[in-house]
């Protein structure tokens, strides 16, 4: 065993908590999608061969260790679908060959780290689905660089307004000039659009009324008013009736 190097127990069932002494040639571990529960132990941090580190999909608690930056080897840490919380540790700026960082789905908060966008080769970050606030730290440019960028569920966070960002349909609100996410407008009853056109026009609808919703407003245009119709039909017919009488009375 002294010789071991890779664990994967993938789905398992494995139970209880996760060992406090480990093998430090070990390069791989895998314990994703079981039952392990309880925190992650700092020992763990002493694997300086370590270059993957799965614990996916478990019942982890608690806080990611500070010394977690140690593993300078590591190319891929994923954590997801725990109860992990606290904030993301700095020190993990220190694993600069980081190419997956997976810590979606858990309870993390605080703010983003800046120093995440200069991690040059990182190709998949996921943090949604956490409590993480502020503003986005991220530009346009470090997000198109991933192959996979996944941030909505962090109901507190939020991003400066541009073009190149807005395009990006990242999932997360706008920040207004506090630094604060711009809450959505309320549900509507009817949906909510410039213009939408929701009628008019066809034969089972009603010939040419024209129906038009406008900012949930619906103005309905059926043609002239009746009354008003009607008293230009009268005059109308007076009219010629005028007529009529005065070249009757000529001839």
């Amino acid at each position: 065993m002294k010789s071991l190097k890779t664990i994967t127990l993938y789905n398992t069932h494995l139970t209880g908590y996760l060992p406090k002494d480990w093998n430090p040639k070990l390069t791989h571990i895998d314990f994703s999608k079981n039952k392990l529960k309880g925190s992650i132990p700092t020992s763990l941090t002493l694997l300086k061969n370590l270059k993957v580190l799965n614990f996916s999909s478990n019942n982890l608690i608690g806080v990611l260790p500070n010394s977690l930056g140690t593993l300078t080897s590591l190319k891929m840490l994923s954590l997801s679908s725990n109860s992990l919380s606290g904030p993301i540790p700095g020190s993990i700026s220190s694993i600069s060959g980081l190419v997956h960082l997976d810590l979606g789905s858990n309870q993390f908060n605080g703010v983003i780290p800046e120093f995440i966008s200069e991690m040059k080769e990182l190709k998949y970050l996921n943090l949604e689905n956490n409590k993480l606030h502020g503003v986005l730290p991220f530009n346009a440019s470090f997000i198109k660089k991933l192959d996979v960028f996944k941030i909505n569920g962090n109901f507190d966070l939020c991003y400066k307004h541009s073009i190149s960002l807005e395009e990006l349909h990242l999932g997360i609100a706008r920040c207004d000039k506090h630094g604060m996410p711009i809450l959505p407008p309320p549900a509507m009853n009817t949906p909510s659009s410039s213009w939408v056109d929701v009628g008019g026009g066809g034969d089972e609808s009603g010939g040419d009324d024209d129906v038009v919703e406008k900012n949930n407003q619906v103005h309905v245009n059926r043609g002239p008013n009746k009354v008003v119709l009607g008293v230009a039909i009268a005059l109308s017919a007076m009219v010629f009736i005028i007529i009529f009488l005065v070249l009757l009375f000529i001839c």
